[in-house]
């Protein structure tokens, strides 16, 4: 059983899907609390959830007709049998990814035979998480996933910087950098890039903050 915070459509806000319609399942739970978390309200230990079993999340992923799934929270990876979800919904014919925190081993779910997409952040100075970093998980990653650094300072980009160029991440996976929403602007994320010749990395913003009310929840 799983407790589950949110369930809806919509679209990918970011990724490597972004702009695609996705099934969103948000679990309750995190072990992480990050400077600039914008579902703090799922990370609490009396947040709401529904407790829900693998059958009954299926039957309602199915019953959307949407093909992309998106695992997060919270944090899912604290769910222990979250291989039979994501077994159950591949079997299915989903593209299921997990959006993950970085501080949890992808290791169990990146060798099973039916193996889920993940999209991972890298906590930044800003965040205060970064001690909690995993990286053994950089070495987990293949050309499908993502590694995504949300930065809100010219501090945090330098030490993305470092950490794209020392992991060699552009030749592995995806890599996006993103803004802390309302707190860099943008144009300054660009010209880094273009300073430090930050070629295979994407700037992308979340776009779901701009069709929608940043706050708004379900979207």
């Amino acid at each position: 059983m799983f407790p589950v915070a949110e369930f809806f459509v919509s679209i990918n806000g970011e990724g490597a899907h972004a702009g695609e319609l996705a099934v969103f399942i948000r679990f309750k739970g995190c072990n992480l609390r990050c400077s600039y978390c914008d579902t703090l309200w799922a990370c609490i230990n009396n947040a709401p959830a529904k407790m829900m079993s693998v059958e009954e999340l299926t039957d309602m992923v199915i019953k959307t007709r949407v093909n992309n799934v998106t695992l997060t929270g919270g944090e899912p990876l604290l769910q222990e049998e979250l291989y039979k979800l994501t077994d159950m919904l591949i079997s299915n014919g989903k593209r299921v990814e997990i959006e993950t925190n970085g501080s949890i081993s992808l290791k169990e779910l990146s060798i099973r035979e039916k193996r889920p997409v993940f999209t991972m952040d890298y906590k930044l100075p800003s965040s205060n998480m970064e001690k909690y970093m995993c990286f053994e998980n950089f070495d987990m990653l293949d050309a499908h996933d993502t590694v995504k650094f949300v930065s809100g300072s010219i501090e945090d980009l330098e030490r993305a910087a470092e950490i794209i160029e020392k992991y060699s991440l552009t030749d592995k996976c995806h890599v996006f950098i993103s803004p802390v929403f309302g707190k860099i602007d943008p144009q300054e994320i660009v010209r880094f890039m273009s300073e430090n010749g930050m070629n295979d990395v994407r700037l992308q913003l979340q776009m779901h903050k701009f069709i929608w009310e940043p706050e708004r929840r379900g979207v």
